[in-house]
């Protein structure tokens, strides 16, 4: 039996999908019964190969949404059989950016991982296109050319946000902007935050996230250099926060306890920002610097992986570094649930984590990948889906 859990008024979930990136709240946590203390239960289901991408699998009740760049300059987004990995149906169009030369290493392939809402699939390639697919046999919808609808140009790195749905909305970082536009239309309903864009600033790189802070709902958006609070209805910017970088690369999503937000900058230090009725002020700064692996916030302190591959846990409440580890891997995506860790690394290790302020708990660890992991792990009940540089690999943890 599936036991639908409803959040006001984003989407109707269900314990065992994960519909967008870090999950059905956007907090990493992964509802369902607790996990064993090690991996000896976790057998493989299936895997399948693709094309290269990063995006993080999208999870049904029946399928695995996944994306990818075939031949450089064509994105795929597949369906798949949750039960099996049977491919349902494709859909493709042209997309191709091609990145500075400093940052090759990470490819030309598509990077934003997609939203589903129960009906459509939102997909958001690399020339900031945004295309709405019907979930259950691949056909167009509509599409939104940000660079044409607005005249701005196409983004430097490619386009790396992930599209928030709510309610019969959508509202995605593109343009250099901040848009809100109808899911059922793709028209636009208002855009806000804008800016001249250039290399250090044009392109986020971060995510929105729903938040109520101050008693208030509100988006919480980052661009590369700032941070600010919009009123989801009206677009009116509450509050704005400049946020230190270096060179625009504020990566992170930003991530929330109480009133209080945090974010962690590349080469710079970690941040936590309380929103009040009257605006927002810096209440703590921490030297922990952090690069792309958002944390994950539990019981008052947040876990986060670094720049210099170690993994600390923050008190939320001072500020204070309760512990900090030894190298492990350059990037982690993490999912949480019943205060454990589950967290996947760059080279295709999994790491179990028990969430104690007091010391790190590694309780296991597993190789399950012989390609890179830097696409977002999704967690769907008993069920962990890994998405590896040129392949989907979907394993059952019992």
């Amino acid at each position: 039996m599936r036991i639908a859990l409803c959040l006001f008024p984003v989407l109707i979930l269900a314990a065992d999908v994960w519909p967008q990136f870090r999950g059905p709240e956007r907090t990493g946590v992964a509802p369902g019964t607790p996990w064993a203390d090690n991996f000896a239960g976790l057998k493989p289901l299936w895997r399948v190969d693709l094309d290269k991408g990063f995006p993080g699998p999208i999870v049904s009740e029946d399928k695995v949404f996944v994306a990818e760049t075939e031949k450089v300059d064509t994105e795929v987004v597949r369906a798949l059989d949750r039960k099996t990995g049977k491919e349902i149906w494709r859909a493709s169009w042209p997309g191709r950016v091609s990145v500075p030369f400093f940052a090759k290493r990470s490819g030309d392939w598509i990077r934003a991982t997609p939203a589903f809402d129960g009906e459509t699939l939102f997909v958001a390639g690399m020339e900031e296109v945004l295309v709405a697919l019907d979930g259950k046999n691949g056909k167009e919808r509509w599409r939104v050319d940000f660079p044409k609808r607005f005249s701005t140009p196409k983004p430097e790195f490619g386009y790396a946000s992930s599209p928030l749905v709510d309610g019969e909305t959508i509202f995605v970082q593109a343009a250099n902007s901040f848009v809100k536009l109808n899911k059922r239309t793709g028209a636009t309903l208002w855009r806000v935050l804008q800016i001249d864009g250039g290399i250090m600033e044009g392109g986020a790189f971060s995510s929105p996230v729903m938040a109520t802070l101050a008693g208030r709902r509100q988006v919480l958006v980052q661009s590369r250099v700032k941070m600010h609070g919009v009123d989801p209805e009206t677009g009116e910017v509450l509050w704005s926060q400049e946020v230190p970088n270096y060179r625009g690369m504020n990566i992170l999503m930003p991530t929330t306890f109480g009133n209080t937000i945090f974010t962690s900058t590349h080469r710079i230090d970690s941040f936590a920002y309380e929103v009040s009725k009257t605006g927002v002020k810096q209440v703590w700064t921490n030297k922990a610097k952090g690069y792309m692996s958002t944390p994950v916030i539990i019981d008052g302190h947040a876990y986060l992986h670094l720049t210099n591959q170690r993994f600390t846990c923050i008190d939320m409440k001072t500020g204070e570094t309760k512990w900090t580890t030894e190298p492990y891997g350059q990037y982690w995506s993490m999912a949480v649930r019943n205060g454990k860790i589950l967290a996947l690394d760059e080279g295709g290790k999994l790491l179990l984590i028990k969430a104690n302020p007091a010391k790190f708990e590694l309780l296991d660890t597993k190789e399950i990948a012989t390609t890179t992991t830097w696409g977002h792990i999704a967690v769907a009940g008993s069920e962990i889906f890994v998405r590896e540089l040129t392949g989907i690999a979907a394993y059952r943890w019992n």
